[in-house]
């Protein structure tokens, strides 16, 4: 072929800094509250809300976030390890994170929040937090791209991509020092009845320890190239297809061998694309004075929008556990049509607000 079908995505986890790696995630985490911060200060200066309060919204805004992502995956994901692990439960940072228990725990904090701090109705300042909460949205995916998480499954357009990331984090994770570095060099495609899957050069730099190329081939064919092979199959990026290596002639433990990839969908980027554009519209809504003024209404077009699409991109994406094989919907696809039907209710029944300034 002319043209290779995919492109290979590896971002790493982070900018290295020396003495600090600054990770994507928690940076675009970080930049979708920070401009959610100014969009929501300009609406309370613009309905006379004293800005004091704007930092208590933030604060309660994060912990729901994050805290109720992170006991969403626990419970409606994974409530079968984590209640037997109950101390990984705080290891946000080794990743599980559900949308669906971020939204609950919002709406509860709003709740909260309106009666302790704002005096105004729920349903107000979630008509009015929900647009940056789309925009915040739109980064964590944005976060979950660069880190190769949460991708759709394996297909072939002009769009697919192999995350390549994943497969250097657990060879090297899994191997210790053995392999110090890996490299993902695309050459040619190789073709199926059903798929296009891209084969790649993968060069291998070997530790310096091993006495000779015999013995470091020996160590990744017998450990390196099962691991990758008895991967599930929702991880699967990479399958190592030669048998031997080709040594580069300069460095004594540096070679290559054949791999094939898995060409995936970024259904991250689908998901950000379309959580901005959802910004965009609630945004554009709110300075409706008829919309703004019905409370409940923008809340409920946030919960039609965000969580239909979501059930519609689940039809794309990989299985998050295995518990989800099987069934008619996954997980995220059940725990979205409670939250659309929410939405339908309020923004059908939304009623005006009166002495609400135009």
């Amino acid at each position: 072929m002319d043209q290779l079908l995919s492109i290979t995505w590896d971002a790493g986890r982070g900018i290295d800094l020396g003495f600090f790696t600054l990770r994507y995630y928690s940076l675009l985490f970080a930049l979708g509250f920070v401009l959610g911060y100014f969009i929501m200060k300009r609406i309370f200066k613009r309905e006379g809300i004293p800005v004091e309060k704007l930092d208590t919204l933030l604060t309660y805004v994060v912990v729901a976030t994050i805290v109720g992502a992170r006991l969403g995956h626990v419970f409606f994901y994974q409530w079968d390890y984590y209640s037997q692990h109950p101390g990984d439960i705080i290891k946000v940072w080794e990743g599980g994170l559900a949308s669906h228990g971020a939204a609950v725990a919002i709406i509860i904090a709003m709740i909260i929040y309106s009666r302790k701090v704002l005096d105004k109705p729920t349903l107000w300042i979630l008509d009015r937090v929900v647009i940056t909460v789309a925009l915040a949205g739109c980064f964590i995916r944005l976060g979950n791209f660069a880190n190769s998480e949460i991708y759709g499954d394996v297909s072939n357009s002009a769009w697919e991509m192999v995350f390549t990331n994943p497969v250097r984090e657990r060879i090297i994770n899994t191997t210790g020092d053995a392999i110090s570095e890996l490299e993902f060099i695309e050459k040619e495609e190789y073709e199926t009845d059903s798929l296009t899957y891209p084969i790649y050069d993968l060069e291998v730099h070997f530790n310096p320890n091993f006495p000779n190329r015999e013995a470091a081939q020996s160590y990744f064919l017998k450990h390196v190239k099962p691991l990758l092979a008895s991967t599930k199959k929702e991880d699967k990026n990479l399958l190592i297809t030669g048998n031997e290596f080709e040594w580069d002639e300069s460095e004594t433990l540096v070679g290559t061998i054949e791999a094939r990839g898995y060409p995936r969908r970024p259904t991250q980027i689908f998901e950000a694309l379309a959580y901005l554009a959802i910004f965009f519209i609630l945004a554009r809504l709110y300075l409706v004075a008829d919309v703004r003024q019905r409370i409940g209404m923008l809340f409920g077009l946030f919960l039609i929008l965000v969580f239909g699409f979501r059930f519609a991109i689940e039809f794309l994406k990989e299985n998050q556990v295995s518990a989800e094989e099987g069934r008619a919907f996954n997980i995220g696809q059940s725990l979205s049509i409670p939250l659309v039907i929410a939405g339908l209710y309020f923004s059908i029944f939304a009623k005006k607000l009166k002495n609400e300034k135009e």
